[in-house]
């Protein structure tokens, strides 16, 4: 029997912020977060400019913050974020669609280019899947790199076809708000562009 499934983006859609910087301003200050961001502002430029990829501009950035830091502490900054500031930036809107759809017995899916070190244990407090992108650990420690590609673009969609079959699903629906969701957008039968309607 075919069936209906929900496809969420989170930074942006799903949030009101960008959580990985919100991540890194909530650990490091305001004051830290800007010095930082100078230094890797070249790469966000390039990145804008389309000259340098998404994924080695994040991997810059977060070689900056938290290249070296013990996987074990990275989890606790994860887990207090998650905990004192992440439900401040889910929107309303986004939390009453997801629990239309779960009480539907409509399975929800967060779909993200964050790292799911603290998309992940928001998910499980919702009963969500999630699917994002993951941190290099090498050693216990984090490299600043990614393993394996940024859950974004394309690549979204590659990762939600590896653990869905979606000629299993009758109805798709998928919630995105930027250029890197528009691939996601296309395997919807219902897609919504900026919009929680």
């Amino acid at each position: 029997m075919k069936k209906s499934i929900a496809f969420f983006d989170f930074d942006g859609t799903t949030t009101t912020k960008d959580t990985m910087l919100e991540l890194i301003k909530f650990h490091f200050g305001i004051f830290q977060f800007y010095k930082g961001m100078l230094s890797v502002s070249p790469w966000i430029a390039g990145m804008k400019a389309k000259m340098v990829s998404h994924q080695l501009a994040k991997e810059k950035l977060l070689s900056h913050f938290f290249k070296g830091i013990p996987e074990i502490d990275f989890i606790k900054i994860c887990n207090d974020f998650t905990k004192e500031k992440l439900p401040g930036l889910i929107r309303k809107s986004a939390l009453q669609k997801i629990e239309q759809y779960q009480k539907n017995n409509v399975p929800v899916v967060v779909v993200t280019a964050s790292a799911e070190n603290w998309v992940k244990i928001w998910c499980d407090s919702i009963n969500a899947v999630c699917i994002a992108s993951k941190l290099e650990v090498i050693d216990g420690r984090l490299t600043g790199k990614l393993e394996g590609k940024n859950c974004n673009y394309e690549e979204k969609v590659q990762r939600i076809k590896v653990k869905y079959n979606l000629e299993n699903f009758n109805n798709i629906f998928c919630y995105g708000d930027s250029a890197g969701d528009r691939a996601m957008l296309e395997i919807a039968t219902e897609g919504f562009y900026r919009s929680l309607v």
